[in-house]
């Protein structure tokens, strides 16, 4: 391997530990929620919050990191973003109330854009024939995250119930949570650290006018006999929309007549990619498998399935990317995404629940079990209506704290069914939409807006994904997972067929390529 693909791998890989870290904060949670409910004794819309507050933080990041990314540019920028995860890390693992936890919760979410600004820098540093590869490292390191967040909660949970000296003296029994939480500050410093190698982004020091240190940082990850042409290439794309560098002018360029095709892209995948319900799933996964009755330990362990076959479906489309390119990847993906939340909705329709005498005596250590032999024998089709004859006659608090066991002990179902079908989702979404949308935000913008434009996207991307994330405990309190599934699929049929019709292909063109394709339809 050459030098300059040498040092674009090395940038690329720098700047994607930012979405390693993501993914820890985002799953680390999910090992949490049991415990923090227990111990803060929280609502379904409370969890709701703390699992959406990353998702509204990022709300007020993004249009920050527009005028960031543009004003002291993308280094400087990804450099802040590592110290909100430090913070973030450090305050949730020591939040003595919901609230403190809200707001650290919050405040990780400022550093959630680092995914966002990830996607622009490495678009602008990587090579045309790597620029597929290297942008979804991003979705990789991400699911690396994520598989070890799900692999450390599964270990401390196990831990929790050990008598060992050391478990005791960490008191870890309750403060369990509290350290799936902390873990996260290690890489957050470690990539605090690094990022002070990578060189400034060329596209941004043309942005600026700064055309010999452009060519410079360029020189770093292109050949030399090619430099002068990039350059070029990129000074004639900003010259082309010299008036409209303000934040207003390029928004202006952005929802005008000629980006049309570009605009319709951008929005429909950052609705659908959310829209499709993984960050909901990732994050309340093992509340979610306690009600296929698997227990809390089995639930725990199933969930490192999600983080492996993700990390490797996101593996199988880096080397796919640029061999078949974008466009038939993302359409494979989305039909086989709504084949598989489909049939999670209808595995879930088909369920029962029934108490049984049996079952009562194996869930003797819950207090005032024997209540429930007013429902033995009942026979319930709905998960909403069994949900709530428990919270009747067990109380709130206690048919939410023992719901693990609850539904090991009584409920029917094609568990294999509706597992299979989630993992499917999950490899479908990491080899399709997941790391592609990433890639395609950072082609088809040009320079004179990309700034404002990705972090713009990335914004509507995040609020839906707040907005899923807040209401999934909700729905599946008040509708079932039934319906809730079934919406998800519904959505993600509407952006497909828009997807169909407009998406491009942009596999080995330039980023200026690009641009003049979509924006002459």
């Amino acid at each position: 391997m050459s030098s300059y693909k040498k040092n674009a791998f090395t940038y690329s890989i720098i700047v994607a530990i930012g979405s390693f870290v993501f993914g820890l904060d985002a799953v680390l949670i999910s090992g949490g929620f049991k415990f923090i409910t227990q111990e803060f004794n929280l609502t379904a819309s409370q969890v709701g919050l703390i699992g959406s507050a990353p998702g509204i933080g990022v709300l007020i990041a993004l249009p920050l990191t527009a005028y960031s990314a543009n004003k002291i540019g993308r280094k400087l920028t990804l450099q802040i973003i590592a110290i909100f995860y430090v913070v973030s890390a450090i305050g949730s693992a020591l939040a003595p109330s919901f609230l403190a936890l809200f707001w650290f919760r919050f405040l990780g979410g400022l550093a959630f854009s680092s995914v966002t600004l990830a996607s622009m820098y490495i678009g602008e540093i990587a090579p045309v024939a790597q620029r597929g590869k290297l942008v979804s490292m991003l979705q990789i390191n991400m699911g690396v995250g994520f598989t070890l967040a799900y692999l450390i909660n599964y270990w401390i949970l196990q831990q929790m119930g050990s008598d060992t000296q050391w478990v005791i003296d960490l008191n870890l029994a309750e403060t369990g949570w509290r350290w799936m939480l902390g873990i996260e500050i290690i890489p957050a410093v470690i990539w605090l650290l690094l990022l002070a190698i990578i060189p400034k982004s060329p596209a941004w020091l043309i942005y600026k006018g700064r055309i010999d240190e452009a060519k410079k940082s360029l020189s770093k990850v292109y050949p030399e006999n090619e430099v002068d042409g990039q350059i070029q290439q990129m000074v004639d794309s900003v010259d082309g929309t010299e008036g409209s560098r303000s934040t207003m002018g390029q928004l202006k360029e952005i929802f005008g007549s000629k980006m049309r095709i570009v605009l319709i892209l951008a929005m429909t995948l950052a609705i659908v990619q959310q829209f499709t319900g993984m960050n909901a799933v990732m994050i309340y996964a093992p509340t979610m498998f306690e009600q296929l009755g698997l227990g809390t330990d089995a639930a725990f362990s199933s969930t490192i399935w999600i983080g492996v076959i993700g990390l490797i479906s996101t593996l199988v489309s880096l080397t796919l990317i640029d061999k078949f390119g974008r466009r038939p990847l993302v359409i494979g993906g989305l039909v086989l995404i709504i084949i598989s939340i489909s049939t999670v909705s209808y595995g879930f329709k088909q369920a029962t629940y029934t108490v049984t005498p049996e079952a009562i005596v194996k869930m003797n250590n819950i207090p005032e079990i024997e209540k429930l032999n007013a429902i033995v024998g009942k026979e319930f089709n709905s998960d909403i209506e069994f949900k709530n004859s428990l919270s009747d006659i067990l109380g709130v608090e206690s048919a939410r704290d023992n719901s693990g066991l609850i539904f090991k002990e009584t409920a029917h179902m094609n568990s294999i069914l509706i597992l299979l079908s989630i993992l499917t989702f999950i490899a479908a979404f990491n080899f399709s939409i997941g790391p592609i949308m990433w890639v395609l935000l950072s082609e088809i913008f040009p320079i004179s807006n990309r700034g404002v434009a990705i972090p713009l996207f990335a914004l509507i991307s995040s609020t839906v994904s707040a907005l899923v994330q807040f209401l999934f405990p909700l729905e599946m309190e008040m509708f079932g997972a039934t319906t809730t599934f079934i919406i998800y699929a519904g959505i993600v049929l509407v952006g497909l067929i828009i997807l169909y019709k407009y998406l491009l292909e942009t596999k080995g063109l330039s980023l200026e390529e690009i641009q003049t394709k979509l924006q002459r339809k």
